[in-house]
């Protein structure tokens, strides 16, 4: 399978751009555990006002990364 063809079908029932609590529905992770991997850097987000931004894109490279590391 394509690298393009798993990115479609990883999380499509969330929209591309995502927040914290999006994160931890998507990872089933705590919310603490979700700022931890965006303050160091694990998962890239930007900081827009008070909350965090997501791409989903990035979310998924974290997986796929995590699961060759395994």
């Amino acid at each position: 399978m394509k690298l393009k063809e798993i990115y479609k079908l990883m999380f499509p029932e969330y929209p591309d751009i995502v927040d914290v609590r999006q994160l931890q529905k998507m990872l089933g992770v705590s919310r603490h555990l979700a700022y931890d991997l965006i303050n160091d850097g694990e998962i890239k987000g930007v900081k827009i006002g008070n909350s965090y931004k997501i791409p989903k894109v990035n979310v998924i490279d974290y997986v796929l990364s995590i699961n060759k590391a395994g």
